[in-house]
């Protein structure tokens, strides 16, 4: 048997960089969104579509990368976009997404309050990728967000933690790697199931009554798995497996936030029913 000392930062660098393949890269964009197309504060919203629209990007993302087709996306249909980087830690420029969730939430409750200042909206909806479909959840059950959002649309969703295709739980044969990935990315322990944060998030149940809920899900994920658990139980609940809408969608977790079109056409879907469309094949090339 190896002793767990030389295994042990081994297991974690992988945890790392199959967390970093699962997001895109940052170093070709800075890490603020830019201030023309999306984040315009001069951007009023119309009466088609009266709210704001916050996207949240995932772990080691940022407000940039994650939404360079989704927000154009959203734009072009006559949306005022927004997007925020979180969970920053010290010395780590372009990746985002890895300090503490509750922190990071408590960090989106002051974005949404910046964006309806400035648009006069009485509430926002919030679109998010990955750890950026969960944290939101925190808000909006522990600082007040049901009250100032309408509707959250999660894109992969690790609602009820990631396990990586089952890599993490490798972990507790190897003491003290818990504690090291808790130490240094306190981001990425909170989404390992079993966690505290997940704990505290989903007990007493999944939604808080006001918002409307939609998880958007691929079978070919393999960062949230598996990929049920990303689904949410409530009363105000849309769960969406893309492959039932086109069954030749091989989206996996990226994908499905990056470029997706047939996720976009859902997420168009989520944020104005009223106007809703079928999604099918075809909707990648709408």
């Amino acid at each position: 048997m190896l002793p767990w000392k030389r295994v042990l930062r081994p297991l974690t660098a992988l945890l790392l960089a199959a967390a970093v393949a699962a997001v895109p890269a940052a170093t070709a964009h800075a890490s603020s969104a830019p201030t023309t197309g999306w984040n315009d504060y001069s951007c009023r919203p119309s009466a088609a579509h009266p709210r704001p629209v916050i996207l949240v990007h995932g772990t080691l993302g940022n407000s940039v990368d994650n939404w360079l087709s989704l927000a154009p996306y959203l734009e072009d249909r006559g949306y005022c976009v927004f997007s925020l980087d979180y969970g920053q830690l010290d010395g780590v420029p372009l990746f985002y997404g890895l300090g503490p969730i509750d922190k990071s939430a408590e960090q989106l409750s002051a974005f949404v309050d910046k964006v309806l200042a400035a648009t006069g909206a009485a509430k926002a909806d919030l679109v998010g990728h990955s750890q950026g479909g969960m944290m939101p959840r925190y808000y909006l059950k522990f600082l007040g967000g049901a009250a100032k959002v309408n509707a959250l649309v999660g894109l992969a969703p690790d609602n009820h933690g990631a396990t990586l295709s089952g890599l993490t739980n490798l972990l507790p044969y190897f003491p003290g790697a818990s504690d090291l990935i808790k130490a240094t990315t306190p981001g990425l322990a909170d989404q390992i199931p079993g966690s505290a944060f997940l704990a505290k998030l989903n007990a007493g149940g999944d939604t808080v009554p006001g918002v409307h809920y939609t998880v958007l899900a691929t079978k070919y994920d393999e960062v949230a798995t598996p990929w049920q658990s990303q689904y949410l139980s409530g009363s105000d609940v849309h769960n969406v497996l893309l492959q039932d809408l086109c069954p030749l969608d091989l989206s996996e977790h990226v994908a499905i936030g990056l470029f997706d079109r047939i996720a976009f056409h859902e997420v168009a879907n989520a944020l104005d029913p009223a106007h809703a469309t079928g999604t099918t094949c075809a909707s990648a090339f709408s």
